[in-house]
């Protein structure tokens, strides 16, 4: 993970663009007596909104846990979706 001051990300902008999309690696873009912000990737941002969202609700995020549990101890049940609608 690469740390830039504010002035260093405004100078040099599409080069820390392109570190973060084609390198899929997070900036944080340090700016001085104030909040830093992380700059990632679109995908990146998107798959962790989803598993926060997946994640936020007890009941989903205790099936989860479960469902990866049971394939962890191969307990799972393969079908063909071709089935799934019987």
């Amino acid at each position: 993970m690469q740390v830039v001051s504010m002035t260093e990300a405004r100078n040099s902008f599409k080069s820390i663009f392109d570190t973060v999309y084609h390198d899929n690696e997070e900036v944080i873009i340090h700016r001085k007596g104030r909040e830093n912000v992380v700059m990632i990737p679109l995908d990146e941002y998107n798959a962790l909104k989803e598993t926060s969202y997946l994640l936020g609700n007890q009941k989903n995020a205790e099936h989860l846990f479960e469902s990866i549990e049971q394939l962890r101890n191969g307990k799972i049940v393969t079908k063909k979706i071709v089935d799934l609608s019987e």
